[in-house]
């Protein structure tokens, strides 16, 4: 007699607080590892955010330095034209307040050193909400894995949880910055999702702001159709109709 599979145990997930209302939202820190990480992944999303009133903080890990596609360029211009670009592109949908913190393009690792930079920039801006990119690799879409986005991503959760909170961390570096809690953290790119943000009112500008990073599209014209299949997919994915477009995050309570 074969032997009887026991049920297996019930998990209960483990949070640090609740989701949050938009109404308990001021502050919202961006930190992504390029140049237009932010308008490729949630674009549509910040204009919501800016449009709802939310002041939005891009922290920028490195400056795009390793990217571009035309020779003729020196490489030792490249970080200024895409942090050029990303100005431009982050005025476009509201945002000001840009941090670059100039770690090198397509060499990014999790250090401590990354972290405790990070963990600088969330006890300035003291965000209730924090957005970054999945710390693993997406098996079905490996783009959204490039290894520096894993990097800022681990970081920037690292620096999250536990670093920026605890004011016995980096003592000596942070010590005179107050320690501060995100209550909510949002991660892109990664193969998990449980929130779509609905952004097809953002459509057009989501591609504007895209459109800035001049140095990066080789196909503006084709620009459209990729963002109507992806962000539509997105939306179908949620079960939305045909015409809708989405943005796709795993959202957690983290305060």
């Amino acid at each position: 007699m074969p032997p009887v599979r026991q049920p297996a145990p019930r998990v209960t997930p483990i949070t640090l607080g609740d989701v949050l209302d938009d109404s308990e939202i001021e502050r919202v820190l961006c930190v992504m590892a390029h140049p237009d990480d932010v308008d490729y992944g949630l674009g549509g999303t910040v204009a919501n955010f800016t449009d709802k009133g939310f002041e939005v903080t891009y922290c920028l890990v490195t400056s795009g330095d390793a990217g571009g596609f035309d020779p003729d360029v020196p490489r030792s211009e490249i970080a200024g034209i895409r942090e050029a670009e990303q100005t431009a592109a982050a005025k476009v949908n509201g945002v000001t307040d840009l941090r670059f913190l100039h770690y090198p393009d397509g060499q990014l690792e999790a250090t401590l050193e990354l972290r405790r930079d990070i963990a600088r920039v969330i006890r300035e801006v003291r965000p209730q909400r924090m957005v970054c990119q999945s710390p693993e690799r997406h098996w079905s879409r490996i783009p959204a894995s490039h290894p520096d986005h894993r990097a800022a991503g681990s970081a920037a959760l690292d620096a999250m949880y536990p670093d920026a909170r605890n004011p016995f961390t980096f003592a000596d570096e942070l010590g005179q910055l107050e320690a501060w809690s995100v209550r909510e953290t949002w991660v892109i790119g990664g193969e998990r999702t449980n929130h779509y943000e609905d952004v097809t009112a953002q459509f057009e500008r989501k591609k504007t702001a895209l459109l800035e990073h001049k140095s990066q599209i080789t196909d503006p014209d084709g620009l459209h159709n990729l963002l109507d299949w992806w962000l539509g997919g997105n939306a179908a994915a949620a079960g939305w109709e045909k015409g809708r477009y989405a943005e796709s995050f795993w959202v957690m309570a983290t305060g």
